[in-house]
């Protein structure tokens, strides 16, 4: 399955988020902290093996010279409904051996198709006084990026592949399917080998940062003057509540700071930096003549 060309991060404003953009890093969280209860740890039903593959499975062992005698005297003696039920409990432990073995050593973060999605503002960008971080999936770790799939049923795990010693991608399925409840998040997971990782992402990986309605203009201005300082090719979005759909549109804005605009002969709102937006209609800059902390309303 393709990766969009872009993936999406929701983060509140806190200082531990500020300090991964700084680091331009990911945390790789462990799923046990995942606000889902089902979210990897699902238990996976097992398909039941028809008789065919069960004989093709006797076969496989028996003809095997690894095979020990006791296993092949096992398998000549049971009949397919008791071999049927003992490989059943055999693949369950050790499925649940390595999903717990998973959850306990693994780390995932995760992205999100959209920008604009009024619920994931609210439960993960700081109920609309966050940020959201754009990435350019060309680059690494974002090509590995695996798409969660949002389904009504608990999944079904074809034992074959366990019974032969391999673990297969429906085994790592089990850690990107969800219920359909959250199918609005349409996310994209990406996995670690160790939780409490912190992975440095190149510079060019971040394409822009989209701001919440409701961000203060101090939160904005930080996050512009990290940006500013090592990034200065990543665009900066203003959110606001859309009057037409019920999702979050953005405006690009032109950060310039402090020292800059005051050399331009500039005056700021909330005496800070200068934010200007590009669209023609609406400026937030100020003049030299506009009176110091004036609102920006009150602007000419």
């Amino acid at each position: 399955m393709d990766i969009p060309k872009n993936l999406y991060k929701y983060e509140p404003f806190t200082e531990l988020t500020l300090s991964n953009l700084k680091r331009q890093s990911l945390y790789f969280s462990s799923p046990k902290n995942f606000n889902d209860p089902y979210d990897c740890a699902i238990t996976a039903e097992i398909q039941e093996l028809s008789n065919e593959q069960l004989e093709i499975l006797k076969g496989y062992f028996l003809n095997r010279e690894e095979t020990p005698a006791a296993m092949k005297e096992e398998l000549a003696r049971l009949n397919n409904q008791k071999l049927r039920e003992k490989l059943n409990r055999i693949v369950s432990n050790v499925i649940d051996t390595e999903k717990n073995n998973f959850i306990s050593e693994c780390g995932i973060t995760c992205f999100s198709e959209s920008k604009d999605d009024l619920l994931m503002w609210s439960h993960y960008g700081g109920r609309y006084k966050g940020f959201c971080l754009e990435f350019n999936t060309q680059y690494e770790p974002f090509t590995k990026a695996k798409k969660v799939e949002y389904l009504e049923h608990m999944p079904k795990i074809n034992p074959l592949p366990f019974i032969m010693n391999e673990i297969d991608n429906q085994f790592f399925s089990l850690f990107c399917s969800k219920s359909k409840s959250w199918a609005y998040e349409k996310e994209w997971r990406i996995f670690h080998k160790q939780a409490g990782t912190l992975y440095t992402y190149l510079p060019e990986a971040l394409t822009a940062i989209y701001f919440g309605p409701d961000i203060e203009q101090e939160c904005l201005e930080i996050i512009a003057l990290i940006i500013g300082g090592q990034n200065p090719s990543v665009e900066l979005y203003r959110g606001t509540r859309s009057n037409e759909l019920f999702k979050v549109k953005f405006e690009k804005v032109n950060y310039t700071p402090y020292i800059v605009a005051k050399k331009l002969g500039l005056r700021y709102p909330l005496c800070t930096g200068a934010i200007e937006l590009t669209a023609a209609h609406s400026h937030a800059s100020v003049s030299a003549d506009a009176p110091p902390c004036a609102p920006a309303s009150q602007m000419p």
